[in-house]
Formats: structure tokens, C-alpha cells, sequence
């Protein structure tokens, strides 16, 4: 069967370490893996960028089809996605902007690269602007398991901090000038669901491989072991409760929903503390990845 368009970019894009003949030569080009928001599967497609406002950028313009692309729908259901610039490859949490920073940055965009400004004007549907914002600190080599556990931990804490912040700003901003809330919502809900993805991803793995092999080599650990099982289960309690909490953002009583989310948020934060006081000096002793 013969390579679809697509997929001859991506080929050509890894094989060249992210530069591309014909059409796209020159051109600002990154390869996006999203997650399907119905299969689960990974869906790579080859798509311009712009960095404006210290941001990267990509729109999901579907050449100015009256649909959103699939990409756009996947990342809506699963915020966290691998990005391919040049040979550089690195995750991310895409989020879509709204409201007057979207309209900022999308006439940002339209100066890049202006074929922008014409897909928009063949379409009903307001372009989505999305940044690819890199997860976590900068990449650094990582040992031994204890280094990827606390690599993991800064990745969940930044989502926390992302979601706090934003929500502050949510309800500092106040009402827009015709009484709908601001345009935070999208944001808000993308840090979440990264957030609560990766906890789910984190706990499952220690869960069903980490503990286990622990607990067989160090048998002194299998009390502190169990107890943390426990606390997963008990933190995924207060995963569902966050999900809850911030869907209800646009009615809620700011000084109640606060409250509530500190609660959470110091509940998490104690249980991360937690992990690593018990198991960093064991993990240290680990090589990561195994066998190195």
C-alpha cells in the first residue's frame, strides 16, 4: 500500500532530523503525537509552528475546513503529548488559549506566517491556538530510580502549581463585560487532567511493578509499601474530588472553592513528601533505566 501524504512528511522529518523537501522546505515544521480521544492510540502529524510571546505555537486550522482536526479533539481529551523539533523530542501539555489571549496571539501568528489569516477567513469556527508548554523542568540525566521518581514528582507538582495559579487568576480577573467568566476555563482543565493522568500513570506503575519488585528485595520495606498502596487509593479519591471541584469553577463561591482546593492541594503535595521520604534513599541504590 503506498505512504499517505502524512505519513512520507514524518518519515522524511525523523530520517532528516526534522528537515523537510518540497512544499514544506524552509518551513517551520514539528511532529505532534497525540492520544486518541476514542482509541487511546497514538496519532503523529506533521504541523507549522510559530513561537510568539516565548511561546510554540501550533493552530489548528484544518486548512480552514469547518471542523476542528482530529489532533485538536484528541489533545482536548488528553492534554499531555510528545513533541519532534528537529531531532530534539520532549513531552508537553497542550493548551489552547482563550478569549483575548487567544485573539493576541493568533494576530502574533498571522504576522509569522499570514496563510493564517486566510484559513480563518474561509471558516465559521474561531481557529484554536494551542501552546506546546514543556513538562517539567529541563531534561536531565536521570541515574537511578530515585532520580526518576523525583523527576515524576517535579512534573506533578508544576501541574498542581499550573492549576492554582490559574484558578487564582480565574477569579481575580472576574466576570467579563458580559457577565460570562473568564477566559481561563481551557487552561484550568487541561493542567488537571495532565495532572490527574500522570498520578493514575505514576501510582498504576508502582502499583503493579515498582512496589513488588521493592518488596521482594528489600523485605523490610513491605509494611511502608503497603501503606503507601493505601494512600494511592486514597489520593485517587482526592484525584476524582480536584476533576469535581474545577468543573463546578464556573459557579463556585471563590472563597469556598479555595478552601477546598488548598485542602487538596496540601493533601497531595503531603503524600508526594511522603514517597519520598521513604523510598528515596532505597531507589538511590537502583539503576534507571535497569540493566545500565
Amino acid at each position: 500500500m503506498p505512504m499517505s501524504f502524512n505519513q512520507a512528511i514524518i518519515e522524511e522529518f525523523r530520517t532528516n532530523g526534522g528537515e523537510v523537501g518540497g512544499p514544506f522546505e524552509g518551513g517551520d515544521l514539528l511532529l505532534l503525537t497525540t492520544t486518541g480521544a476514542r482509541t487511546g492510540q497514538d496519532h503523529t502529524v506533521p504541523l507549522g509552528y510559530v513561537r510568539a510571546d516565548g511561546q510554540l505555537l501550533v493552530v489548528a486550522s484544518a486548512a480552514g475546513a469547518p471542523d476542528h482536526p482530529q489532533w485538536y479533539r484528541n489533545l482536548l481529551a488528553h492534554p499531555v503529548v510528545r513533541v519532534e523539533l528537529g531531532t530534539e523530542v520532549f513531552e508537553a501539555v497542550a493548551v489552547p488559549a482563550e478569549g483575548a489571549r487567544r485573539d493576541r496571539l493568533f494576530e502574533a501568528v498571522v504576522r509569522a506566517a499570514p496563510g493564517y489569516g486566510d484559513y480563518q477567513a474561509h471558516t465559521a469556527r474561531v481557529l484554536p491556538v494551542v501552546a506546546l508548554e514543556r513538562s517539567g523542568a529541563e531534561p536531565r540525566e536521570v541515574a537511578d530510580l530515585a532520580g526518576k521518581l523525583l523527576e515524576v514528582h517535579t512534573w506533578l507538582r508544576a501541574q498542581l502549581r499550573h492549576v492554582r495559579a490559574e484558578t487564582e487568576a480565574h477569579f481575580a480577573a472576574g466576570p467579563a463585560g458580559d457577565g460570562r467568566p473568564p477566559g481561563l476555563g481551557l487552561q484550568i482543565r487541561q493542567h488537571c487532567l495532565a495532572l490527574c493522568a500522570g498520578l493514575t500513570h505514576h501510582h498504576t506503575g508502582e502499583d503493579a511493578a515498582i512496589f513488588p519488585a521493592l518488596a521482594r528485595s528489600h523485605p523490610h520495606l513491605r509494611e511502608t509499601l503497603a501503606r503507601l498502596g493505601e494512600e494511592h487509593r486514597s489520593v485517587g479519591r482526592i484525584k476524582d474530588g480536584l476533576v469535581k471541584l474545577l468543573a463546578g469553577i464556573g459557579v463556585a463561591e471563590p472563597e469556598r472553592f479555595r478552601a477546598e482546593l488548598a485542602r487538596m492541594s496540601a493533601e497531595l503535595e503531603a503524600h508526594l513528601d511522603h514517597e519520598e521520604r521513604e523510598l528515596l534513599p532505597v531507589l538511590a541504590g537502583i539503576p534507571f533505566p535497569p540493566g545500565r
